[in-house]
């Protein structure tokens, strides 16, 4: 993994990160991949890939979490 691949696939600088509504979105283009990534980075939490290709880190619960972008 190259330091170029670090920056742009996993953001974690606060530039690159935002809560909103108690969902971390985190900027970039991610895929799949990245997802079962997160699952295992936040367990218990549910994962999305939005539209837009951005990662979406909601709480824990009961319902299917739904994009922020709907």
């Amino acid at each position: 993994m190259t330091l170029d691949a670090v920056l742009h696939r996993w953001p974690m600088a606060v530039h690159k990160t935002e809560l909103v509504h108690g969902v971390l979105l985190f900027a970039g283009h991610f895929n799949e991949r990245d997802v079962a990534t997160a699952q295992r980075t936040y367990p218990g939490r549910r994962i999305i890939l939005n539209a837009d290709h951005r990662l979406e880190v909601h709480p824990a619960g009961t319902e299917p979490a739904r994009p922020l972008i709907d």
